[in-house]
């Protein structure tokens, strides 16, 4: 439901974000999660979907990073994305791509003459009503949209450390596959803005050259991906936006003792809010 937010004498501001989670998700979650329902989605997911949601709070409540990861090159696949595999495709979460190709009927009415054969009217013709049907077909009119994981009515998506613009891909598979009737909602799930003072620790203590620019403004963050949401980018799909906090990194206290500083670094996780900011408002 689509909520009116006042902003001026004569201007009011159209929003699909919820304005609560209600009684949807516990406060462990949380912790380790920043949580954003758009359209109903926590609620939905909740009673429509209550299994299956079920399933993959516990997996995502469970769900440890370790520091090393966020050093370590996982070529085109992170290693987060990895271990996410290995958790979720066990319980039956799949990597799922829908296709599809239109059928068009196309029906004709027309009037056609009729021979009477019968009575005084005999020999003369009538125009009588006819109807036809013609078929088309328009091939791969659906194609390539790809969700990391669906699970019966449910997709979910996770997006580490990528161009930004990805989320406009995921939003567009997530919102064909809500409008081809195939979920009922989705689960992004990315990184927090929290994170950015650990990114700033962890570049202090490794020899990685522009580091900083791996987890930069422009890269896919819960500042990226709410924007999108609040522009109406998902259409009708309801979206629970979820990002990763740093709870959720298990060892970093124990990391940094076998990682001592070798140097001073800057990491300001303004400048990326300044941007996502300066974007929303057409800047």
């Amino acid at each position: 439901m689509l909520s009116d937010v006042p902003v001026g004498d004569d201007i009011t501001a159209i929003s699909a974000i919820d304005p609560d989670l209600g009684d949807t998700i516990a406060g462990e979650f949380t912790d380790l999660y920043e949580v954003y329902s758009y359209r109903n989605a926590s609620r939905i997911l909740a009673t429509a979907c209550k299994d299956d949601f079920a399933e993959i709070v516990g997996a995502l409540t469970a769900f440890r990073i370790k520091t090393e990861e966020f050093v370590k090159g996982g070529g085109n696949k992170s290693q987060i994305a990895k271990n996410m595999e290995d958790v979720l495709n066990p319980l039956g979460w799949n990597e799922t791509r829908v296709r599809g190709d239109l059928y068009i009927r196309k029906l004709i009415a027309y009037k056609e003459a009729r021979e009477i054969r019968s009575g005084k009217n005999k020999g003369q013709f009538k125009m009588e009503g006819r109807k036809r049907e013609e078929t088309f077909i328009l091939r791969g009119f659906i194609d390539g949209h790809k969700i990391d994981f669906i699970k019966n009515r449910i997709a979910f998506d996770l997006e580490w450390n990528s161009k930004d613009q990805t989320f406009d891909r995921d939003l567009y598979a997530a919102r064909t596959f809500y409008e081809c009737g195939i979920i009922s909602a989705a689960v992004l799930l990315t990184r927090s803005a929290l994170l950015a003072p650990l990114f700033a620790e962890i570049q202090n203590r490794v020899d990685i050259k522009d580091f900083k620019s791996k987890f930069g403004a422009s890269t896919t963050w819960m500042g990226k991906l709410k924007y999108r949401l609040d522009a109406g980018r998902g259409g009708g799909c309801p979206v629970l936006a979820l990002g990763i906090k740093p709870a959720l990194v298990a060892d970093f206290e124990e990391w940094k003792t076998r990682h001592p500083v070798i140097r001073e670094a800057e990491f300001d996780i303004s400048e990326a809010a300044a941007e996502a900011e300066a974007e929303a408002s057409g800047e």
